[in-house]
């Protein structure tokens, strides 16, 4: 096996936003849908290796180096805040605003990027009921060939046993793609659920009641 799950690290950021936006679409690729393909990854994958409240994982595989080391191609991700209140408070003066300012509206002649650039403008934050339910959020992505093969329930439980180890009685959001909402079943056999004023697409995990085993 040359797939190995290691902490992700701030130099992942390139890897991360690549396979942000090769998922991009309802989990399948975004790239005819943007000149500026670097948005989705500056949006959902990028901020969560470089700014505080951080942490994730990756998965590598080293099949070209045959170093077994963590040094070869970063193929799939989990991502997360520990705290999504401060992250937002971080983001919303020190991310957001150097984007909107090198990437207005103006530039895009695609939708999508027009879109992400608006965004950048009026980025929203965490709503109160997920922080209610969870302080933590997170995503996960990996690129298709490695799907169905269990790197994502050994990715969450990564995550979780992560998070857990700090806020035992704590909880972790995350949003579903609109697009993409099949893979509800997958999320719900570790235990996530639906949550008092979340949205449709929108689930919760309590660590207390997660079903992952143990995979540090």
């Amino acid at each position: 096996m040359t797939v190995t799950i290691r902490e992700a690290r701030e130099t992942d950021a390139d890897a991360v936003s690549k396979i942000c936006l090769l998922t991009a679409q309802g989990g399948q690729s975004a790239d005819d849908l943007h000149d500026f393909k670097e948005l989705p990854g500056l949006t959902y994958a990028v901020p969560y290796v470089k700014l505080p409240t951080t942490l994730g994982f990756v998965m590598v595989d080293d099949k070209n180096t045959g170093s077994g080391d963590g040094s070869g191609e970063v193929v799939g991700y989990i991502l997360a805040s520990r705290n999504s209140r401060d992250f937002d408070r971080y983001a919303a003066e020190h991310w957001w605003p150097a984007l909107a300012e090198k990437y207005p509206p103006s530039l895009a002649k695609k939708p999508a990027d027009k879109e992400f650039m608006e965004l950048f403008r009026n980025m929203h934050g965490k709503s109160d009921a997920r922080v209610s339910y969870g302080a933590a959020n997170m995503h996960i992505n990996m690129l298709e060939p490695y799907q169905r093969q269990g790197w994502g329930s050994r990715l969450i439980g990564k995550m979780v046993e992560a998070l857990r180890k700090e806020d035992p009685d704590g909880g972790v959001t995350l949003g579903m793609d609109p697009r993409n909402l099949g893979v509800r079943e997958f999320y719900e056999k570790f235990g996530f659920e639906s949550f008092e004023g979340g949205k449709f697409n929108e689930l919760g995990l309590k660590f207390s009641k997660a079903k992952v085993t143990s995979t540090i």
